[in-house]
C-alpha cells in the first residue's frame, strides 16, 4: 500500500474531511475489505487524528470493527463462518439482515459522537 501511495492518499483524506468523517468511511470500507487489513492500513498510515486523537482511535477501531459485518465477507469470521456452514449462512442470507448490522453502525456512531464530542465523557485531549 506504501509502494502504490495509498498511505500518502489515505493520511490526506483526513486532512481534507476531518477524523470523524474518514472514520466513519473506514467501517464501510471494511464491510467490502476484511477488516484486520483495512486497520492495519489506518495503523501504518498514521494519520493525524486531531487535536481528540483518543476517541478518534476509538471510533476507526470501532467502525472498522462493526463495519466488517455490514457484508458477510468483511470480515474474516463472516468468511469463515461462510465456509463452515455453506449454504445455510451465504451473502444473500446475511444480506436479508444486514440493515439490522447497520442500524447498530449508525447508532454506536451516535451514541460515540454523544459520549465523545458533546459530554467529554472519557476523552482525554492529546
Amino acid at each position: 500500500l506504501h509502494f502504490l501511495g495509498f498511505l500518502e492518499y489515505f493520511t490526506a483524506l483526513y486532512s481534507q474531511f476531518g477524523a470523524t468523517a474518514v472514520n466513519i468511511g473506514v467501517g464501510f470500507l471494511s464491510a467490502i475489505v476484511d477488516n484486520v487489513p483495512v486497520m492495519s492500513a489506518v495503523l501504518k498510515a498514521n494519520p493525524d487524528m486531531g487535536a481528540d486523537a483518543q476517541s478518534q482511535w476509538m471510533l476507526v477501531t470501532m467502525t472498522a470493527g462493526v463495519g466488517g459485518s455490514l457484508i458477510s465477507f468483511g470480515s474474516a469470521a463472516g468468511v469463515g463462518v461462510m465456509g463452515k456452514m455453506h449454504g445455510i449462512y451465504t451473502f444473500a442470507s446475511h444480506m436479508k439482515y444486514a440493515w439490522t448490522v447497520l442500524v447498530g453502525y449508525i447508532v454506536s456512531i451516535v451514541v460515540w459522537y454523544v459520549q465523545f464530542e458533546i459530554l467529554h465523557i472519557g476523552a482525554h485531549h492529546m
